[in-house]
């Protein structure tokens, strides 16, 4: 706030006049930019469905109760399937994200100017990329399965996996390094003992995490033919069988649920 003189002494003052006009203008801009944008929606928006919506809503509400809870037999094999790929996907994701780490961490990699960015480009690929998306492309050149599931949980899961990881590894105390290398260590012992031992933890929360959030990501593949409780899901949708889809619901809910106990229970007693 800048202070100005009067007669009757300094007056202080929120702002400059300028710095008031640049918080006007910018409120314009945003003000102007909202209602291009709501324009170009309300263009491409059928607002009778909206405003029927609530209709919709309540028809297929009604027409989902009561479950067919005897359909759940039929679902706890695509269930296991599902929780297959987040665990399979997510071991094949952590032991190729673990070398992409050691050489993304500049304190690690062999080249800084032409591993690491190599290194940091595959972690931005895998995470610029959604997981159901790997799988559409997966299951158009392997065919529809689980394979093609669990790989697309892996190709997304190395990116979040090497980056969250390499930044640990930059984060390492170095005096134990120094007091490995000191005692006469080689590179490899010192990543051994001076540098796996810290990251530890970290790694271990890590990959706990990330399988809790391929149990949910997996969930949906089937809907694109990757296999698991989505290919149910699509299935009972084709039909219009809403009971069946009520069952399918509260039973992804639930495994989401257990998973997400487990992890934080995991995370805990590591962390």
């Amino acid at each position: 706030m800048p202070l100005t003189g009067t007669a009757e002494g300094p007056v202080w003052r929120r702002r400059t006049s300028g710095r008031q006009w640049a918080i006007w203008s910018a409120w314009l801009a945003g003000t102007a930019l909202f209602v291009a944008c709501w324009q170009v929606i309300s263009a491409s928006t059928t607002w009778f469905f909206v405003t029927d919506s609530p209709r919709v809503i309540a028809d297929i509400g009604s027409r989902m109760v009561p479950p067919a809870w005897g359909y759940l037999g039929k679902l706890w094999e695509p269930m296991w399937d599902t929780i297959n790929i987040a665990t399979l996907g997510t071991l094949l994701a952590i032991v190729m994200a673990v070398p992409v780490a050691f050489l993304a961490a500049r304190n690690t990699t062999p080249s800084a100017l032409v591993v690491r960015p190599i290194a940091l480009l595959i972690i931005v690929s895998s995470r610029s990329i959604n997981s159901l998306i790997w799988a559409l492309l997966l299951v158009s050149i392997m065919g529809p399965g689980v394979l093609a599931g669990i790989i697309a949980i892996a190709l997304r899961s190395i990116g979040f996996i090497a980056k969250l990881l390499y930044e640990a590894i930059e984060e390492i105390d170095r005096s134990q390094v120094e007091a490995v290398t000191a005692a006469g260590a080689g590179r490899g012992q010192v990543m051994a003992y001076g540098i796996v031992p810290q990251i530890m933890p970290a790694f271990a929360g890590i990959a706990v995490f990330r399988w809790d959030i391929n149990i949910r990501e997996s969930t949906v593949l089937g809907l694109v033919g990757a296999g698991g409780i989505g290919l149910q899901l699509q299935s009972s949708l084709n039909i219009l069988a809403w009971p069946q889809v009520t069952v399918i619901l509260l039973l992804i809910v639930a495994t989401v649920l257990v998973s997400e106990w487990v992890s934080a229970t995991v995370r805990h007693k590591i962390i």
